[in-house]
């Protein structure tokens, strides 16, 4: 007998040491903050993480356990391949893997079991990341295993009755890990054969002498939490709660129990129990944060790095500044110690090397980005390229010296070659010290209500409700939701099924979903990356990260940002362009920043194209803006943000009437005054609390970062050192100045006030330099840069038209793409921009590039015999058929339609000769003169060419857009008279990420319908998707049963038709329109006018006129205008004619073109 107190000190003194978190994706539901909070709770002073093959949660939890005053067990529940990792193969179903749970015992195991877990992925990936025997012999040391739930080999083995097999894979683990290390599992969820498997393990510890262990295989936290993890199960595969055969955790004892209730579980292994906490003492491994963890960089012979990067400096100092001025000495001394005493030497070495890589092959870099602008020593390396001196940027925004962190330079590249910058510092640092990093994708508030309703079956347009009731900003929580949202709050209170839906989505919210890599972040480490980090493979099987980038910086890695900025790719072609088709040779570096031509075209709004002022807000402001000066289009750039936006009318005032800016005090007239006496930038901010109050620069940045934190506490503390200083901390303060403690705190007011808004200038002004040279280049040479604008977008159809409408309005000509004369994208052709050859469907690259070599070499293609000759083997029916309907062989004889019919001749005679001539046949055509043989070529068959509307279908078809004209154009006017709306305002603006458009709104669009897809609905009613074109885009109509029965005769592919409806608004997709009423174009009121000189012309021809009318006989009115008294007569209605090409064509003969015109009338009512 067991005494009582004995009992209930085993039990406190139980451990959980097989957990699964929020990481083991979609799989677990236990969010690490609320289960060390339960730890906590229930009084355990230790506790486990292990998830499913991967570590992604390990930092997370160890500072969060920490936090609470628990001892952090850092494990991961592997999966055992039976054979060897590398294989394939061996085992099938269940036998694919084993689990293996493992836990670090010290940092010597902590550091093997991210080897591990890295070469599971890395190596071992097969469904599963998994490691195999061999794998774990290697990297033993430090760890303690534990044989796993029903899953792992020793409990598959016993659960066929396989005994003998069983104990020898639990020895084989016992030698891998050493005596001691590894432990035999007991659990129970109250499945039946847990008791079995209990009942022979326990009989296997009495043989060989294997320690037990009792643990709880946790999904989730609470015990009620069993209903959200069951809809979790359902997101991951696809179910439906409802469904019958799905996966599922039954029984509901997947949460973390406490040791009274794990006592209950296994009174009859009471030693199981307390094993938990030995283990648990005996794991002890601390993480190191804050070391930097810097690659070293190899200088030339004879140099230390210091040495080096101050060469480097000074040499750069001398070729930008004439003359240099101690001044300028002295900022970049003080620059290079502060890197130096902060430890970044090499990094800077690192940076400036890979920019100058990719500046010596070529690929352009971006002139910077981000706070690194700000730092004369990135200046004078190269790193950035416009001058902090000039602009007024702050190094210490950049670095400061009074809080160390690590610097961000983050560089963009061009948008296509950006892949080569990091492949060469992948070959220079070694693949194993390059690698790039994780993103998790989380269920945010809208979709994870979609999901939620999805698996529970309900009705898609109530879930859909509820989901738009969740406000669209960054962050949005669906507590916040609730409290923000009144209509909301009402549904959730009155419903029950609402209720549920949100309470379940509540418990899943902010679960990481799944994992992506990061954009642009890469991680240069100066040992193997899994030496620090755990390794895993993203979606696409490259190698990254399983930490993501904050903890990254905080274990003290470098991390870079390689963007790639498809406005440098754009830059880059229009220079190469330039260079070809007008001979100048530019250099961007050295263009004039201060053109008053290009700063005019800026202020007229028309700056599509134009780098970040491209959106129509943008564009009006500009207008309001008429920037003058680079300066002008920085703060244009910081101003255009929400919030900021509320000082534009101050702006503006300020800067078109000087007199109206108000100084508080003297000292602030320098600071301000290049922005009208508005605070714009964070280094504004910083630049006041110096001058004003003489803090250190340093000291400032700390200032400026409370007030971007919105930290209260920390600034009302500097809001007294500010005013009245502070001597201890060598603070002035604004009295000792002179400024009165009124006038400073309102200074200290309205910092405030901007500062949560302050843009960093160094950011912006490196991105208006962008902005800039792509102003430039489309004002002195707008065709090239046109030309590179649609290259660069030529895979986005959508934003061809869109540009190719721009064009249009610059009077550009759009030539058809050309076999002789196109490339593979968009060309300059004599003042023309020339469609680009990549843009035709099923014609790849290889092809394109074969065209054009084949032509460079022997030629221009002289027939379509010629070009389907020379290129057999590259071109296939489906590309030459393509080429066809693009016009790309209108070059060569005859029309598209004769090509069409003969294309496929000629190919299978080509095809047919090759096959005589490789069998040594004589044939016939041998023995004929030249004059003869073309006797026999295959002659174009004698037909007219497609009509237009034929001509345009094949262009859409092959292209994606219409190109030698539009359908719709000549309904133009019409529409433009009669919307409110164009299917581009549907579309997600580029900015807000939200359409023009708002939900429920009523508008009218116009266009041809190009798809309809016919469905029907559970009580078998019929109801249509249509998509309607018009010149810019599309959107798709719903027509719901009602509507289509009242509408369906005007609904039809290629019909032109007014539609007048709902909108109805998605999430990150464009909007929908729901239909309401139709109206064919054709249904619109037109009037015939005619003009003549003067009466006496009128009654001349009058008898003729009325004699032609009789035979068109309509419904639309005619109208007669005598120019000479500027009169008008409607003929009666007898005479009303039905307008059609035919009659006008008669008309325009007799009384000439420009006298015959036919008018729209505009219905007010729909």
């Amino acid at each position: 007998m067991i005494e009582p107190s004995e009992g209930n000190k085993q039990g406190r003194d139980f451990v959980h040491l097989h957990i699964h978190t929020e990481y083991s994706l979609l799989d677990g539901s236990n969010k690490i903050k609320e289960y060390v909070d339960r730890v906590k709770a229930l009084g355990m002073d230790s506790a486990a993480i292990t998830d499913h093959g991967v570590m992604y949660g390990v930092i997370d939890f160890y500072r969060a356990a920490r936090a609470a005053g628990i001892n952090p067990i850092l494990g991961c529940e592997v999966y055992v391949a039976p054979g060897s990792r590398f294989d394939r193969e061996v085992g099938s179903g269940d036998d694919r893997y084993y689990h293996l749970v493992l836990l670090a015992e010290n940092n010597q195991g902590y550091s093997n079991l991210m080897k591990i877990v890295s070469k599971g992925f890395v190596e071992g990936f097969y469904y599963k990341p998994r490691v195999d025997l061999s794998l774990l012999e290697k990297y033993h040391e430090g760890i303690i295993a534990l044989s796993a739930c029903l899953a792992g080999e020793v409990a598959r083995f016993l659960t066929r009755g396989m005994y003998e097999d069983a104990k020898k894979a639990a020895l084989r683990y016992q030698d891998i890990f050493g005596k001691g290390n590894f432990f035999l599992e007991l659990q129970d969820h109250g499945i039946p054969e847990q008791q079995n498997v209990n009942q022979q393990l326990l009989k296997m510890h009495r043989e060989t002498g294997i320690e037990l262990v009792a643990t709880n295989d946790v999904h989730y936290t609470l015990a009620e939490d069993a209903q959200p993890h069951d809809v979790l199960l359902c997101l991951q595969t696809g179910k439906k709660l409802a469904d019958e055969d799905r996966m599922r955790y039954e029984g509901g004892q997947y949460y973390v129990k406490s040791p009274e209730e794990m006592e209950r579980l296994f009174p009859y292994a009471p030693e199981a129990l307390e094993n938990t906490h030995k283990i648990a003492q005996r794991c002890h491994v601390e993480i190191e944060f804050g070391v930097t963890k810097l690659p070293k960089f190899d200088v030339p012979e004879g140099y230390t790095s210091w040495e080096y990067l101050n060469e480097l400096c000074f040499r750069g100092l001398e070729e930008r500044y004439q003359p240099v001025t101690e001044e300028l000495k002295e900022r970049l001394n003080y620059e290079l110690s502060t890197i130096r005493n902060m430890g970044y030497v090499d990094y800077f070495l690192i940076v400036w090397d890979f920019i100058k890589y990719a500046r010596d092959h070529d690929i352009m870099v971006g002139p910077g980005r981000g706070s690194a602008a700000g730092s004369l020593v990135a200046y004078t390396l190269g790193i950035t390229q416009l001058d902090p001196i000039r602009y007024d940027l702050l190094f210490e925004r950049f670095l400061n010296p009074e809080r160390v962190s690590m610097p961000d330079i983050d560089v963009d590249f061009c948008f296509e070659r950006r892949q080569e910058v990091i492949d060469y510092v992948r070959r220079k640092y070694g693949d194993d010290c390059v690698v790039q990093i994780v993103t998790f994708g989380t269920l945010a508030a809208r979709g994870v209500i979609r999901d939620v309703g999805r698996v529970m079956d309900l009705p898609y347009a109530q879930v859909d409700t509820i989901a738009k009731m969740i406000p669209q900003e960054l962050n949005i929580t669906i507590d916040k939701a609730l409290q923000m949202n009144p209509e909301l709050k009402k549904v959730y209170e009155d419903q029950k099924e609402i209720h549920d839906l949100i309470d379940t989505a509540k418990r899943l919210e902010g679960l990481p979903r799944h994992t992506s890599m990061h954009a642009a972040g890469v991680v240069i480490s100066q040992k193997d990356v899994s030496e620090y980090v755990p390794l895993s493979r993203a979606s696409d099987g490259s190698i990254v990260t399983q930490f993501t980038m904050t903890t990254l910086e905080e274990l003290g890695l470098l991390k870079m940002d390689f963007l790639g900025l498809r406005t440098l790719t754009v830059i880059q072609n229009a220079v190469h362009l330039i260079e070809q088709d007008a001979g100048v040779k530019l250099d961007m570096q050295h263009i004039d920043y201060n053109d008053k031509k290009v700063l005019d075209s800026l202020g007229t709004g028309r700056s599509d194209g134009v780098f970040q002022l491209e959106s129509a807000g943008m564009k009006n402001f500009m207008k309001e803006l008429k920037p003058q000066s680079l300066e002008d289009v920085i703060a244009g750039i910081s101003l255009y943000r929400p919030g900021p936006m509320d000082f534009i009318p101050q702006y503006i005032r300020g800067k078109n009437r000087p007199d109206t800016i108000k100084y508080d005090c003297p000292q602030l007239e320098s600071i301000l005054k290049p922005t009208y006496g508005c605070i714009v930038y964070q280094e504004q901010v910083m630049q006041i609390v110096r001058n004003l109050a003489g803090y250190t620069l340093g000291r400032s940045d700390l200032v400026r970062r409370a007030m971007s934190k919105k930290k209260a506490a920390v600034m009302e503390k500097e809001r007294q050192n500010f005013v009245y200083g502070n001597e201890e901390e060598g603070v002035p303060g604004c009295i000792a100045n002179g400024i009165s403690e009124q006038t400073a705190n309102k200074i200290y007011d309205d910092m405030i006030d901007f500062a949560k808004y302050a843009f960093n200038k160094s950011h912006a002004a490196a991105y208006a330099v962008v902005s800039y040279q792509t102003a430039f280049l489309k004002y002195y040479y707008p065709v090239e840069f046109m030309a590179a604008l649609m290259t660069s977008v030529i895979e986005m159809p959508t934003k061809v038209a869109e540009y190719i409408q721009v064009c249009r309005q610059m009077n550009i000509k759009i030539l058809p793409p050309d076999v002789n004369r196109g490339a593979y994208g968009f060309s300059v052709d004599n003042g023309a921009i020339r469609y680009g050859l990549s843009a035709i469907k099923s014609v790849g690259r290889p092809v394109i590039n074969a065209l054009v070599e084949e032509r460079e070499a022997n030629g221009e293609y002289r027939s379509l015999k010629d070009f389907i000759e020379r290129l057999t083997g590259t071109v296939n029916k489906r590309a030459i058929e393509n080429f066809i309907k693009a016009g790309a062989l209108d070059c060569l004889e005859g029309n598209r339609r004769q090509k069409m019919l003969v294309y496929g001749q000629i190919v299978d005679s080509i095809a047919q000769e090759k096959k005589n001539s490789f069998a040594g046949q004589m044939s016939l055509f041998d023995l004929v003169s030249d004059e003869e043989k073309k006797e026999y070529e295959i002659r174009m068959p004698d037909v007219e060419e497609y009509d237009k509307e034929m001509i345009l279908a094949f262009e859409k078809d092959v292209l994606g857009i219409y190109l030698s004209g539009h359908p719709l154009e000549r309904y133009r006017n019409i529409m433009e008279k009669m919307i409110s709306a164009k299917t581009t305002d549907f579309q997600p603006d580029e900015e807000s990420g939200i359409p023009k458009v708002y939900d429920g709104q009523k508008v009218i669009i116009g266009g041809m319908i190009t798809e309809k897809t016919i469905k029907y609905t559970r009580n078998n009613k019929v109801m249509a998707f249509l998509t309607v074109e018009d010149l810019l885009g599309t959107v798709e109509i719903v027509v719901f049963p009602r509507d289509y029965e009242k509408w369906q005769a005007m609904l039809n592919e290629d019909a032109r038709v007014f539609v007048q409806g709902r909108v109805n608004a998605e999430d990150d997709k464009p909007s929908k329109l729901i239909l309401e009423k139709v109206r064919a174009f054709e249904d619109m009121p037109q009037e015939l006018w005619i003009q003549f000189k003067d009466k006496a012309e009128y009654a001349e021809k009058e008898q003729e006129l009325l004699e032609t009318l009789k035979g068109y006989a309509g419904v639309s009115a005619v109208v007669i205008y005598l120019k000479d008294v500027n009169a008008m007569k409607r003929l009666p209605a007898g005479y009303h004619a039905q307008i059609s090409d035919s009659l006008t064509g008669e008309l325009r003969k007799k009384y000439g073109e420009s006298n015959v015109k036919v008018v729209e009338r505009v219905l007010k009512n729909f």
